[in-house]
């Protein structure tokens, strides 16, 4: 696989609604986790739509693993219309003012600001298109989500075309904070 789609739930999705939550970093060594294997099998691009939530937090474990071990990867946002980010918060304006910044590519697939739900369907077809795969953090079981639509199309594509599909669920996330958990007690045992 050479470019690969990681997105899933977002932020409010999940009842995260700053940068300080402590299960942000479960959730980003559960995307490193997936991601690193598929780096060392010859993955070149992580694409992200680049909403808030999974798909930023993505970046950033991309733009660490950039910078401390894998020089070559490269990571792209795009975004279904221009100045996503626009009715944002401006502690999150920042944050993904310095994430876009970063990244190899940004880019808009509608250069118009919102305008109707056809520039999601756009950008669907635009990132399946472009990749060879999905990292997907979605849980039916878990938290209700605009990733289940992301999650059927991905399926129904690696049933036609092969197209990969990797999960992240509540399991992965559990288990990390287990093995945190069981760590932090053995230092301090």
């Amino acid at each position: 696989m050479k470019n690969v789609l990681v997105t899933g739930y977002r932020a409010h999705e999940l009842q995260i609604f700053d940068q300080k939550h402590r299960n942000i970093d479960y959730i980003k060594k559960a995307i490193e986790n997936k991601l690193i294997p598929l780096i060392e099998e010859g993955l070149e691009w992580i694409v992200t739509p680049g909403q808030y939530g999974t798909d930023l937090w993505a970046c950033e474990v991309g733009l660490e693993l950039k910078r401390s071990r894998y020089p070559k990867l490269k990571l792209s946002i795009i975004t279904a219309f221009s100045n996503q980010e626009e009715q944002w918060k401006d502690e999150r304006k920042e944050y993904y003012k310095r994430i876009v910044e970063s990244v190899d590519y940004y880019g808009a697939v509608s250069n118009q600001p919102y305008v109707g739900p056809w520039q999601f369907q756009a950008r669907d077809e635009l990132l399946f298109r472009k990749t060879d795969g999905i990292v997907l953090f979605y849980d039916e079981e878990a938290a209700e989500s605009s990733a289940k639509f992301v999650k059927a199309k991905a399926l129904k594509k690696q049933d036609d075309e092969g197209y990969r599909f990797i999960g992240i669920g509540a399991d992965d996330i559990q288990n990390i904070v287990e093995e945190e958990n069981s760590r932090r007690y053995d230092e301090i045992s």
